[in-house]
C-alpha cells in the first residue's frame, strides 16, 4: 500500500477527483449504451423505435436518465475544476476545499433544476 494513503485525511477535494472518474467511466458506459440502443432503435424503424420509447419512459427509467444527468453535470464541473488547476491556480487548501464542495453542490443543483424543468414541462 503507498504510505500516501495513510498520511492525507479524506476531503471534498478528493471524493470530486474520484468521482470524476467514476462519471467519466459511468457516461461512457451507459450513456454509450442508451445512446447506441436510441439510434439502432431509429435506424430499425417505427416499431422497434416504439419500443425504446416505451422502455425510455418507463418511470424507473428516471433513476437512469437521472443518474446520467447528474454524471454529465459531475463530471463537466470537475473537469473544469480541474483545468483551473492545471493552471496553476486553486491549490490553496481552504480554496481547493470550497471549490470541490460547489462542484458537488453544483451538479446537484443542475440535476434538480434540469429535472424540475423537464417534469414540469410535462405535468404543466
Amino acid at each position: 500500500m503507498s504510505p500516501h494513503l495513510t498520511i492525507w485525511k479524506w476531503g471534498p477535494h478528493m471524493a470530486v477527483s474520484i468521482l470524476s472518474r467514476i462519471t467519466g467511466v459511468g457516461l461512457a458506459l451507459v450513456g454509450m449504451a442508451m445512446f447506441t440502443w436510441w439510434l439502432a432503435a431509429l435506424a430499425s424503424g417505427p416499431v422497434a423505435y416504439q419500443t425504446f420509447l416505451d422502455w425510455a419512459g418507463w418511470p424507473w427509467m428516471l433513476v437512469v436518465w437521472i443518474g446520467l444527468t447528474w454524471a454529465a453535470f459531475q463530471h463537466t464541473l470537475s473537469g473544469l475544476r480541474h483545468l483551473v488547476l492545471d493552471i496553476g491556480a486553486g491549490y490553496e487548501l481552504k480554496r481547493n476545499k470550497f471549490w470541490a464542495i460547489m462542484v458537488l453542490a453544483g451538479a446537484l443543483a443542475l440535476t434538480g433544476l434540469v429535472w424540475a424543468l423537464i417534469l414540469f414541462r410535462n405535468f404543466a
